[in-house]
């Protein structure tokens, strides 16, 4: 076996000798099944309640499924994220990069090798995420007589590509958790971006052009143009412009990329005390 698949084995054990993997994984389950279902629920009601008013600034029914399915990089991409951070710092908080280095010299090697695993492990979290979202939202959607889409190969499609999205998340989460080595402190700055910052910066997306047209290159919205499904962010902006799947997925590897080169060079090949 070579170095390198010795350590991604490594690493991926280290993983699955902890609990937080499956505790994130449980709470990604029950948040998106519980948007995407209560959405759900809350606009095939309106849809088929028949009251104008009350339905005025919902989506159009056509709509419904795409974003409801979407949901799971929408809202939940975030656990992926905080999984690649944490299985960074925590070697930094409990010392464990000294014994790892010392089985690994190469620390580059490490850092990829850290790099597959939580890929493989955020692909684990955008299946039970697709799962909990599809079958939550298209359970709400034949619950009102809607169309659920399923019957459509681009549904399908979206699919694959949000179980892709959360899978590169996760590797972000390895390259902040490589750029910011502070556990604390990495996971204020991931909250406080994917819950506050970036939705604010996407909601003033919503009402001027050319603010659409540079919130487009923000990490949830390319999130949501890998997915391929429309976002609460988008329903009625003005503009629409949105990048294409392929660019979104691309612009996410290269954050990926850039945020672990970056936390190599700055934090990675310090001299670990």
């Amino acid at each position: 076996m070579s170095m390198f698949a010795a350590a991604v084995r490594a690493e991926i054990a280290k993983l699955l000798t902890t609990k937080i993997w499956w505790i994130l994984a449980i709470i990604l389950v029950v948040y998106v099944a519980a948007v995407s279902g209560g959405l759900g629920a809350l606009f095939g009601f309106l849809a088929q309640s028949g009251d104008q008013e009350s339905a005025q600034g919902a989506p159009p029914t056509e709509s419904l499924a795409p974003i409801l399915y979407g949901s799971v990089s929408t809202f939940g991409y975030v656990f992926p994220v905080l999984l690649g951070a944490l299985a960074v710092t925590s070697e930094y908080r409990h010392q464990l990069l000294t014994p790892t280095f010392l089985a690994t010299p190469k620390r580059g090697t490490v850092l990829a090798a850290k790099s597959v695993a939580l890929l493989l492990f955020g692909a684990v979290y955008g299946i039970v995420g697709v799962i909990a979202s599809f079958g939550a939202g298209a359970g709400a959607l034949a619950l009102f007589g809607l169309d659920t889409q399923l019957g459509e190969s681009e549904t399908w499609a979206m699919m694959a590509r949000a179980i892709l999205a959360l899978a590169l998340w996760a590797v972000i989460g390895v390259g902040l958790g490589a750029l910011i080595p502070n556990q604390v402190a990495a996971i204020v700055v991931i909250l406080a971006f994917t819950q506050f910052v970036e939705p604010t910066l996407r909601a003033v997306t919503m009402f001027a052009e050319w603010a659409a047209a540079v919130g487009k290159f923000l990490p949830g919205a390319a999130s949501d143009a890998l997915v391929g499904a429309t976002s609460f962010f988008n329903v009625g902006a003005v503009g629409g412009d949105t990048l294409e799947w392929w660019q979104g997925g691309l612009l996410l590897a290269l954050l990926a990329l850039v945020l672990t080169v970056v936390g190599y060079f700055i934090s990675w090949k310090r001299d670990v005390t």
